[in-house]
């Protein structure tokens, strides 16, 4: 169950339109990670429990059935408003799920022979991943994000101190 927090666009009670002004009865709003093609949950509650149908079918209004559409926590999205019948109205890209998109931070100890390192939650954004070994930063290609590990193509000389700044 993720942590949610309430949709800047159509978060609650929104009513949509095609584009001559009319409620978009029956339209699609399909939410997307930002700048992809990959379907992202939104979810019905605050409680983050029941996600939304993906697309999610507008009523005869064109509203959220429920009302209320939350989303994944340090995530953006992308929504895409479309009609019924699949003709689009709208892309809204890169909006966020909140505001405070302060970092994570993780600290561990090089050991000379360990290579992968555990983080508490996966980062939302790998490309935004920084790492420092003893403060300096390290290339994106001396390491992978897999879920909550980060992988080192070699481990970490003894006594490093690593730093892992992540959203």
């Amino acid at each position: 169950m993720p942590t949610v927090t309430l949709s800047i666009f159509a978060g609650v009670g929104a009513q949509l339109f095609d584009n001559n002004g009319k409620p978009l009865a029956g339209g699609k709003l399909e939410t997307y990670e930002a700048g992809t093609s990959t379907p992202l949950a939104s979810y019905t509650s605050s409680t983050g429990v029941t996600a939304h149908t993906n697309p999610i079918i507008l009523d005869s209004a064109g509203r959220v059935p429920g009302g209320e559409i939350w989303l994944a926590y340090f995530y953006l999205y992308k929504f895409v408003v479309k009609t019924s019948a699949d003709v689009l109205i709208a892309t809204y890209d890169n909006v966020g799920g909140s505001f405070n998109t302060s970092p994570i931070i993780a600290n561990f100890a090089g050991t000379g022979a360990q290579v992968n390192f555990n983080l508490l939650t996966n980062p939302v954004n790998k490309n935004s991943t920084q790492v420092y070994i003893n403060g300096v930063y390290q290339q994106k290609n001396t390491y992978s994000v897999s879920g909550t590990t980060i992988t080192f193509s070699e481990a970490p000389h003894i006594t490093s101190i690593i730093e892992i700044n992540y959203v």
